[in-house]
């Protein structure tokens, strides 16, 4: 999936804004090759969703160039 970086905490876990879809949930160890320090909010994302306790999470999110 496509999607854009909606929000940064600085505790590490952000939100996709995927049009026409509730906003997914990621932690910084979903980030592929590390990258969590390199997202800036509006930054384009590919990622993959995984269910969780609390509805889905993005994980593998990659930054797209």
């Amino acid at each position: 999936m496509k999607g854009t970086i909606k929000k940064l905490d600085e505790r590490k876990f952000g939100f996709i804004a995927v049009e026409g879809e509730n906003d997914i949930f990621f932690h910084s160890n979903d980030c592929s090759e590390g990258n969590f320090n390199d997202l800036k909010e509006g930054d384009t994302v590919t990622f993959e969703t995984e269910a969780s306790d609390k509805g889905p999470k993005a994980v593998k999110v990659t930054l797209v160039a």
